[in-house]
């Protein structure tokens, strides 16, 4: 088993990667989170890797942080989800989105990433429910009820999770939720 990938970082061609490491290029499937965070070309990289053997072919997916690689081995071990599956999910939405979706279960959410139908996001509710961790599932910045129901409310009405997050942050603490839903409108149109 490959656990981790360290050396020079030789081509990007999305989604893909190729890391030389002593000569020996690796060809490494990354998600775009990963993707958009790699170092320019020619640069040291070191990934944690999944490595994965099927009949057909064998594979290596790539991961920059634990969280990405511990919920994509949660997501495949899903039935109906495979790598590739895996990888779009988490090309489509960081760990903690989907940690919140998963929390808040919004099947919207996940119905917005290609390749996931809404049995396929109802599976994903049901069988990752507790298991992504809580500490993943809201921004460090909801520190109750009202302000989860004021995040939940403004991603439902098409905003992301950080421009959400920015308007919670400009709200008093004792708002209630119809006023901070208005609040974070205001400042979220200006």
């Amino acid at each position: 088993m490959i656990g981790r990938l360290s050396g020079q970082l030789a081509e990007k061609n999305p989604p893909q990667v190729l890391v030389d490491v002593n000569g020996v290029g690796y060809e490494v499937d990354v998600p775009m989170s990963t993707f958009y965070n790699l170092p320019a070309l020619g640069e040291r990289v070191s990934l944690l890797t999944h490595f994965v053997v099927r009949e057909d072919a064998q594979v290596l997916f790539g991961f920059l942080t634990a969280s990405e690689r511990t919920t994509f081995r949660q997501l495949i071990k899903i039935t109906g989800v495979g790598p590739r599956m895996a990888l779009s999910i988490l090309s489509g939405l960081s760990v903690a989105e989907l940690a919140q979706a998963i929390s808040l279960q919004e099947s919207g959410r996940l119905v917005k990433v290609p390749g996931i139908g809404k049995k396929t996001a109802e599976r994903l509710l049901l069988e990752l429910k507790g298991k992504l961790g809580p500490d993943l599932a809201l921004p460090a910045n909801v520190a109750n009820d009202t302000q989860a129901d004021i995040l939940q409310a403004l991603v439902a009405l098409g905003y992301s999770d950080r421009e959400a997050s920015l308007a919670l942050k400009s709200l008093p603490a004792d708002v209630s939720v119809s006023d901070g839903i208005k609040q974070a409108l205001k400042s979220l149109g200006k």
